[in-house]
């Protein structure tokens, strides 16, 4: 159910500020269609969302998230930045791996 969920609103909002989005989700992708249409790219996974990303935003609790490998991730990315908006990983995990992390209610790790 995505009535509600923060993903739709923080899509229109980067749209609106000129971002090309790529979105994966391993349940939602029908209904992100037709709610977003052909607005943003759709995924077939975690690691083709992230090509060439300059961000990562998590919106979603789904283990696949919680189990990515970093080394495959890392090599996708423009910049290692995650917004975390569910907190499914730990700050200091982040900082040793090099990323500049974001989460909800925690301190901010900034790599430089």
């Amino acid at each position: 159910d995505m009535r509600e969920a923060p993903a739709l609103t923080i899509i229109d909002l980067l749209i609106e500020a000129g971002a090309s989005i790529r979105a994966y989700d391993p349940v939602a992708m029908n209904e992100a269609k037709r709610r977003i249409g052909n607005k943003i790219f759709y995924a077939n996974d975690p690691y083709e969302a992230t090509k060439q990303a300059d961000a990562i935003i998590v919106v979603t609790e789904w283990n696949e998230f919680r189990i990515l490998d970093f080394e495959k991730l890392n090599k996708n990315l423009k910049e290692k930045v995650i917004f975390d908006g569910r907190n499914i990983y730990q700050p200091e995990l982040m900082q040793e791996r090099g990323y500049t992390y974001f989460s909800i209610g925690r301190k901010a790790i900034v790599n430089k």
